[in-house]
């Protein structure tokens, strides 16, 4: 293990993460990481392990970047709202925007849109230069990718579908995407260090506090910051890629799947909604994004190694079981639930290095949680 990494929290039980993390950080793909774990209910790991930026420690309450891995908090906000009978899963998106419709958009689902089956993929939605009704204006103009019928064509959507439905949310509920998305899943879950989209004076604290966590260009060299720590990229928000929050809160999330809608005594949604999120609605389709077979659930992406074990992205590891289930994020972050063996995972590396680079450390780290717990 490299000498002198400082560590904030326990690895105790994870030797070999914890070199998995230490041999990446001499690797120079990330300065530092934050691990959450936790078996059948019990903590198992919580720590974060080397640096934010050079001579300042990561802290365990830094508010790591989560990209991508903050869509599944938008699906069950709108999860929610289903259960209160504000929406349906195949209602047009026009139903909620009905300038959606234009350039024949009209026949687009919300279930498409969860599942990145609707063929809006590589917009340039103009976040964080825009205001988000820009963007949402910008997005409900546009057309729809050539030859794409919705829902027999999957790729990914990093961002456009994301803003849309952020917006639904926001419509439905009467208040700004990020103060629903707070109100409907941080409040209640006990995630309040969670953003997407903080108040500027959460964001000036933060900074204040050395608690503002910095994403490192390890593809770069030298490797340099990415910039997403700036106030615009914090503060406007992007509801499928700038998430913040301490890793051990967006576990939460997790363990409320794993408590089948409940935690701590407190039901946010029913049982059955959290297997609808989790069963398979898109299966054996070529994401056109990612140029691999993936299963998607609602917004959450499903155990797919079975299309590859070595070469499906946003993979959770070898050793996990099929019913697994969570999200990724660019290069950099993971959180996941394997129900079968009530193992919940939520990890950020503070470093993007080359595709490859990446998914050999997620794997290595994944596959060390599992072979650490005996659960192999």
């Amino acid at each position: 293990m490299a000498a002198g990494i400082q560590i904030d929290g326990d690895l105790a039980r994870l030797p070999r993460v914890r070199a998995a993390i230490e041999a990446g950080i001499a690797e120079g793909l990330h300065l530092g990481a934050q691990l959450y774990v936790a078996l059948r209910g019990e903590a198992v790991a919580d720590a974060a392990v080397g640096e934010d930026r050079p001579g300042a420690p990561l802290r365990r309450d830094t508010l790591a970047l989560w990209q991508s891995t903050t869509k599944p908090v938008v699906a069950v906000a709108l999860a929610r709202l289903w259960e209160r009978g504000l929406l349906e899963l195949d209602d047009p998106v026009a139903r909620h925007l009905p300038e959606f419709a234009a350039q024949g958009k009209e026949r687009i689902t919300l279930r498409h849109l969860l599942t990145h089956t609707g063929g809006i993929r590589m917009l340039d939605v103009g976040w964080p230069r825009d205001p988000w009704e820009t963007i949402v204006a910008r997005i409900a103009a546009a057309k729809p990718e050539p030859r794409w019928e919705p829902g027999r064509k999957a790729g990914y959507h990093p961002a456009s579908s994301w803003f849309v439905l952020g917006e639904v949310l926001a419509r439905l509920t009467g208040r700004p995407f990020e103060r629903a998305v707070r109100a409907e899943v941080f409040e209640p879950l006990g995630m309040a260090d969670c953003w997407t989209g903080m108040p500027p004076e959460r964001w000036r604290e933060a900074r204040e506090e050395g608690r503002l966590g910095t994403m490192w260009d390890t593809e770069a060299a030298p490797p340099r910051p990415d910039g997403s720590e700036g106030e615009a990229r914090c503060v406007r928000p992007n509801p499928g890629g700038n998430g913040r929050g301490p890793v051990r809160e967006l576990a939460r999330l997790y363990e409320m799947f794993l408590g089948r809608g409940a935690l701590g005594g407190l039901r946010l949604l029913m049982p059955q909604t959290v297997e609808a999120l989790a069963a398979r609605h898109r299966v054996g389709m070529v994401d056109l994004t990612f140029r691999h077979k993936l299963d998607w659930g609602l917004g959450v992406i499903v155990d797919s190694k079975h299309y590859g074990e070595e070469t499906v992205p946003y993979g959770y590891g070898r050793h996990t079981s099929p019913r697994t289930f969570g999200h990724s994020g660019r290069r950099s972050s993971t959180a996941f639930l394997d129900p079968e063996h009530g193992l919940v995972v939520a990890l950020v590396f503070n470093g993007t290095p080359a595709d490859a680079a990446h998914e050999r450390r997620m794997r290595r780290t994944l596959e060390g949680i599992y072979e650490d717990l005996g659960l192999v």
